[in-house]
Formats: structure tokens, sequence, C-alpha cells
């Protein structure tokens, strides 16, 4: 058997076309599955280290090479913009599982613990986030009108059920939640996490 249909698991005898297609495949996945593998070493440590973080350190947690990072993600700011657009459809994405799987004003909840994560991941970018964010205003509306909708989205279901009071909108949920996470100490998520549940119970409508 030749080495290259081997390593794409087919027969000698397997097309040319089709052994390097099923390669290609198995190049693409392997590329995909660093890239998120990256994302996840490089989000976990930005939160808890700050965005200075040695991206030999990322690569190192991730288990790849530096030049697989780079190949990935040419330069500190690329790592941390891709980072940042992963993490809101993380969020976005969560709004829609939760409201599948729970009560509306307990998606709510479980949502709302999520965003403080977010947000956490969010300052432990900032200092090289913020002026991507001025220069790039695109990048800034997509994101905040992502984080919007799906708060106006998991808002709007609880109110639908009675059990969300209607006098909140998207835009009061998220500033409140982020002032509640900018409030807490930092090396305190719990903190931030009691707040945000003492802010949700505020939310609540209590039946008639």
């Amino acid at each position: 058997m030749r080495p290259e249909a081997a390593a794409a698991g087919v027969g000698a005898d397997a097309p040319e076309g089709l052994s390097a297609a099923r390669t290609d495949r198995a190049l693409r996945a392997d590329a995909l599955r660093n890239r998120q593998v990256l994302l996840a070493a490089a989000s976990a440590a930005f939160s808890e280290r700050g965005p200075e973080v040695p991206l030999e350190d990322i690569a190192r947690q991730a288990g790849v090479g530096i030049g697989t990072l780079y190949r990935h993600f040419p330069t500190r700011e690329a790592l941390v913009e891709a980072v940042y657009r992963h993490e809101v459809e993380l969020l976005v994405q969560s709004a829609d599982e939760l409201l599948g799987t729970l009560p509306p004003d307990q998606a709510l909840k479980q949502w709302m613990q999520i965003f403080v994560r977010h947000v956490a991941t969010k300052r432990g970018m900032l200092a090289v986030l913020k002026p991507m964010m001025v220069d790039n205003p695109k990048f800034s509306g997509e994101t905040k009108g992502l984080v919007m909708a799906a708060a106006t989205k998991i808002l709007a279901a609880g109110v639908a059920a009675g059990s969300v009071r209607p006098d909140v909108d998207g835009g009061d949920l998220l500033r409140a939640v982020t002032g509640v996470c900018m409030s807490a100490d930092e090396s305190s998520p719990e903190v931030a996490d009691r707040l945000a549940s003492l802010l949700f119970d505020g939310l609540r409508r209590e039946p008639a």
C-alpha cells in the first residue's frame, strides 16, 4: 500500500483523486481541531493571566507547536479577535440551547452565569481588545449586536411565560450584568456569580 493511501485509510487500488480528497479532508479536520484547542487555551489564558500571556504558553497548553499557532493566528491581535468572536458565538448559541431545555426564567438565570464568564474573558483581553474595537467599529457593532439579540430573545421568552418582569430590555440586562462583573474583584469570580444571582432575583416576576 502506498504511504499516502495508508495515511488516508484507503487501499492501494483506490483512485488517485479519492485518496487525495480523503487526505485533504483529514488535514482540514486536523487544522480545525488545532484551531479549536488553540481558541480554548487562549480564552482560558487571557481570562486568567491577561492579554500579554506568552503565546508559547498558549501553544503549549493547546498541545501544539508555536508554528501551528502562528499559522492560524499570525499576530496576537488576530488571536484576541478570534477568541472574542468565538466567545460571542458560544454565548449566543447558549441562549438557544438553554431555551430548548429549561423553563425561560431558569434559562435566563443560567445564561446570566455564562455571561459572567464571558465578561471575565473579555476583561482579560481588554487592553488589546478595546483599541481594536475603536479602530474597527464594524467588529464592535457586529459582536455587540449578536449579544444584544441573544439577551433580548431570552428575556422575551421569560416575559412571554410570565416569569420575568416586562420592564427590562436586553440593553438593561447587559449593562447590569457587566456592571456587576466589573465591580467584583477579578480574583473572586464567585462574587460576580453571587451578585448575578441577586440581580436575577430582581428580574423575576412573582405569580399573581
